[in-house]
């Protein structure tokens, strides 16, 4: 994309953490495209971006980020629990705001962001790429198309198995209460002594993160909403448990979703199950999407798209095997009165087919790239803070519907939960 001088970019990170340098690479492969700040409150990370960006500026305290009037944009990428209240004060502050997903961590913040939002007249973009995958927008021009008849369920999965995909994340030994900000990371959350894997391994504790709804569930959800145009499901149930990681977790490492949507302008009724498994027994983590119709399949791993067609029944068939002779003559008399033989012709031969459609369009990297335009042209991407919470809200609900082992319904439309 060409750039003017003046159309130079600067940018901070808030939580530097794995997932916020790897936000803070993806943006730099703009052109124009300038780090100057960064926020952590564990200092071994502000000295690793210093390392990595000399000369830039870093605090443990993420105000003093959002008050340089240097800084043009914030990448959000702390803990979920701090999400939307530093989504807020960024918006307050008049930055455009990159929020890493879950844009919230309970449903009550939902429109409390959204308003943040329309009143700053600031780009606000939540970072879950499924939503500029090029594979979801092919699925969306294929089910326009009618590719696979009529929508009726959708299947996806993303199995782990390995520490790593599971939370596991490394503790560095030299963390003490002398270089981290423990009430800081606290925040709202209950106080309790330091306990540095609750800060290193946050996405293990329902108090700081959002589980495997929050972290994985919600990438599903949004590659779902973009595909299909949904606004939402209306009926949200989710089960498992803790299975394999026994390691003083609060959040399940086994969990099944099923969610139903009702039919719409943009698609029909369907099902839509979900699940993530990180005891998989598999060599690599395992991603996929299935949209089944009346007439063929979809499936995508993000990269890749095919359609496999199996075109509808023109009768029904019969099971009349068990009938006396005469009452077999007489279904199959009446039957070919419904359903005459067709002779078959080239004109009206059928055949089923598939067809296969590659992207090497790296998705993390798109959306970045995506925000980072938005920022310069002042055209919003669609991920925006309604959609970020129409993905967010079901996906917690999910955690709802778990923990509380209930079904949930949400009104996608006034995005409330009940």
């Amino acid at each position: 994309m060409a750039y003017a001088a003046n159309d130079n970019i600067q940018i901070a990170l808030l939580g530097s953490g794995g997932m916020g340098q790897g936000d803070v690479r993806d943006a730099l492969l703009n052109p124009g495209v300038k780090i100057v700040a960064a926020a952590d409150i564990y200092d071994g990370r502000r000295k690793r971006m210093e390392e990595a960006y000399p000369g830039i500026f870093t605090t443990r305290d993420y105000r003093e980020v959002l008050a340089r009037k240097d800084v043009d944009a914030v990448i959000i990428a702390t803990p979920d629990h701090w999400h939307a209240t530093i989504s807020i004060d960024a918006l307050n502050a008049g930055k455009d705001v990159y929020c890493e997903k879950p844009m919230i961590q309970k449903i009550d913040e939902g429109k409390r962001v959204i308003e943040a939002h329309k009143k700053s007249d600031r780009i606000f973009q939540v970072g879950s790429q499924y939503a500029s995958a090029l594979s979801f927008q092919k699925i969306r021009e294929l089910l326009d198309q009618g590719a696979i008849g009529e929508l009726n369920m959708v299947e996806a999965w993303l199995d782990r198995n390995t520490a790593m995909g599971a939370w596991q994340y490394s503790i560095p030994p030299d963390a003490s209460t002398s270089n981290i900000d423990w009430d800081q990371f606290l925040g709202r959350a209950p106080k309790r002594p330091f306990e540095p894997i609750r800060l290193f391994r946050w996405r293990n504790y329902t108090d700081y993160g959002t589980a495997v709804a929050g972290d994985l569930y919600v990438h599903l959800l949004t590659g779902l909403h973009t595909a299909t145009r949904s606004l939402g499901p209306k009926r949200i149930y989710s089960t498992g448990g803790l299975r394999y990681w026994k390691d003083g977790r609060d959040t399940p490492d086994t969990q099944l979703g099923i969610i139903e949507y009702p039919k719409t302008d943009t698609h029909p009724e369907f099902t839509f199950s979900m699940r993530v498994n990180f005891k998989s027994s598999k060599p690599q983590e395992d991603f996929g999407f299935k949209f089944i119709g009346s007439a063929g399949t979809i499936t995508t791993d993000v990269r890749t798209v095919t359609v496999a067609r199996q075109p509808r029944e023109k009768e029904p068939g019969y099971s009349t095997e068990t009938f006396p002779k005469a009452i077999r003559e007489q279904f199959m008399q009446e039957y070919r009165k419904k359903y005459p033989l067709e002779r078959v012709t080239a004109a009206n031969l059928e055949s089923n087919g598939s067809a296969r459609y590659i992207s090497e369009i790296d998705a993390h990297r798109q959306h970045m790239m995506n925000f980072i335009e938005a920022v310069r042209t002042r055209k919003a991407h669609f991920e925006d803070s309604t959609f970020g919470f129409r993905a967010a809200g079901p996906a917690l609900l999910c955690n709802t519907s778990y923990y509380e082992n209930r079904i949930c319904t949400w009104d996608p439309q006034t995005m409330t939960a009940g």
